[in-house]
């Protein structure tokens, strides 16, 4: 956990210098080359102190067992039920940019078309509600 806390402010302060030196040149380039290369080697670090990291000491969670306490396994389906609606909320977003933007240029040429983009605008955004319900099923399996 100490690691992803040093190692993620680090990737980012990487990532917004590469994008400060976007300018034109050899030595920009090289520079540029030389972040995203420092980049990706501390995100390899991060990624192999990761999954070579030990376990933490479970003794207060076996202590919540003894006294008779519920224990949190739900974390899966609460991860689950969070990058459904997520994602179905950022696909939703996509969809009604694109078919908003073609419906209002096609109702600018031909008004009467209303009716039918409004149907059309209405079911990108049903990607949402499609992602919440899966949400809402996923929270109550947890």
């Amino acid at each position: 956990m100490v690691a992803w806390l040093v190692a993620l402010p680090l990737i980012a302060a990487g990532i917004v210098l590469s994008r400060l030196l976007r300018r034109r040149g050899p030595r920009t380039v090289r520079l540029l080359l030389l972040a995203d290369g420092a980049i990706a080697l501390a995100a390899l670090a991060v990624l192999l102190i990761a999954l070579t990291a030990e376990p933490s000491s479970a003794s207060h969670v076996t202590a919540a067992v003894n006294a008779g306490a519920r224990t949190t396994g739900n974390w899966a389906a609460l991860l689950g039920a969070g990058i459904a609606v997520a994602g179905s909320t950022v696909g939703a977003g996509i969809a009604v940019a694109y078919t908003g933007a073609a419906a209002m240029a096609a109702m600018s040429e031909r008004p009467e078309l209303f009716g039918r983009v409004l149907v059309i605008v209405g079911l990108s955004e049903g990607i949402a509600i499609y992602g919440l319900v899966v949400g809402i099923l996923l929270l109550g399996k947890a």
